[in-house]
């Protein structure tokens, strides 16, 4: 699959999604207190969208991008795919 992860939106995905893992732990421990069938919930949806936050920053792939058709990854290997000829060529 074409990476379609790059920039602040990768940033973001490593640095939240350990944050939202964290806190999902957090209720799970009772460091917070988020007591029955809620912080149950919040323990499994946190600890699913931490993982999933996780894994597609370092992968630099998500299907939902591609779904959605966004696209935040930059290709940095030199090749000019812009459509204004004259941008990114040197003079």
């Amino acid at each position: 699959m074409e990476k379609n992860v790059g920039g602040y939106d990768r940033i973001a995905r490593l640095v939240l999604g350990p944050i939202v893992i964290i806190a999902a732990l957090a209720i799970y421990f009772e460091v917070l207190a988020v007591a029955g069938l809620l912080g149950a919930a919040l323990v499994v949806a946190g600890l699913l969208v931490g993982a999933v936050l996780v894994a597609t920053g370092a992968t630099q792939v998500c299907v939902l991008n591609r779904l959605l058709g966004i696209d935040t990854y930059r290709d940095r290997t030199g090749e000019d795919e812009s459509p204004d000829p004259g941008v990114g060529r040197a003079h």
